[in-house]
């Protein structure tokens, strides 16, 4: 078996797509093409959600309560974000869906992206082909914005993403 190097912020990236796809079936190479990276880096990602106790053995079910835990409790400390520079982008966290419909802010954040719409202070995704998936998949930028609430936000934030991301996953 694989040595497991601690997980990597797009196998997030990766358990959420595989949730945001529901009952659909699909295979590595799906995932690969709807997030725009190799199969090989969703392989060694799948790996390693299997190590930490993140997704099934035969790599098709992600373990719901756990991967929840995981984001509410670990995600903010194992990847923080600063926001920086305004830039033009695409909305996350509480600028997007769903939170922007309960939290009204005068700061928007956005993940840096040329064809993005909006400006506001950048936020690293946890991938860089985040963004363009995202604009492709709704479920997906839902689980993802949701998932920089958690990374960036405070008590009142983090605690409406848990529970958007809880009515989503569970």
């Amino acid at each position: 078996m694989k040595k497991h190097s601690g997980m990597r912020p797009h196998d997030v990236v990766i358990l959420l797509k595989i949730i945001a796809k529901g009952n659909q079936p699909w295979f590595h190479k799906d995932l690969a093409n709807e997030l725009h990276i190799s199969q090989s880096e969703v392989s060694e990602s799948l790996n390693r959600s299997k190590i930490a106790g993140l997704i099934s053995a035969d790599k098709k079910s992600v373990f719901k309560l756990a991967l929840l835990d995981f984001l509410a409790h670990g995600l903010r400390y194992v990847y923080p974000e600063q926001p920086s520079s305004l830039v033009r982008g695409v909305p996350t966290s509480h600028s997007a869906p769903p939170l922007n419909k309960t939290i009204q802010s005068e700061q928007n954040y956005v993940w840096p992206y040329a064809k993005g719409e909006n400006r506001g202070f950048a936020v690293e995704p946890l991938h860089p082909n985040v963004p363009k998936a995202c604009l492709e998949d709704a479920g997906l930028y839902e689980l993802l914005a949701l998932t920089d609430a958690l990374r960036l936000g405070r008590a009142r934030e983090r605690n409406l993403a848990i529970e958007e991301l809880e009515k989503r996953i569970k």
